[in-house]
């Protein structure tokens, strides 16, 4: 539920900033290459989704890296729906590895403060 309601919306954030500011791609071009409807990639732009965990992601060098690579494929439609699932998965690798998820799950589920993470990123 962590990944779905935080981070997948803010790789959805940073891929479509990337293809509008660095691809000079329209909104409703970014939303047909992300398959997502126009209005949100609006929402995405007004920080209205996803800006609640796009800190820890562009912080991330290597995150960063993935997402660009994805986006620079995405704007030249050199993209397969197996390598856009292949590039978020390596993102969320890349994410758990640097221990930017339990931080975000220490945040959401108070319990687990009292807890030693038991994860290699910790």
């Amino acid at each position: 539920m962590t990944v779905v309601q935080y981070v997948l919306p803010a790789i959805r954030m940073v891929v479509a900033q990337e293809l509008i500011e660095k691809h000079g791609l329209r909104q409703v071009d970014v939303a047909a290459k992300m398959d997502i409807t126009p209005a949100a990639i609006a929402q995405y732009r007004k920080r209205k989704r996803g800006a609640s965990f796009i800190a820890p992601i562009t912080h991330s060098r290597e995150a960063t890296i993935i997402l660009s690579e994805l986006a620079r494929a995405l704007a030249r439609s050199e993209v397969t729906i197996d390598t856009v699932m292949s590039k978020i998965c390596d993102a969320c690798r890349v994410i758990r590895s640097e221990g930017l998820i339990c931080e975000l799950h220490r945040e959401s589920l108070p319990a687990l403060r009292l807890c030693e993470c038991k994860c290699t990123a910790c």
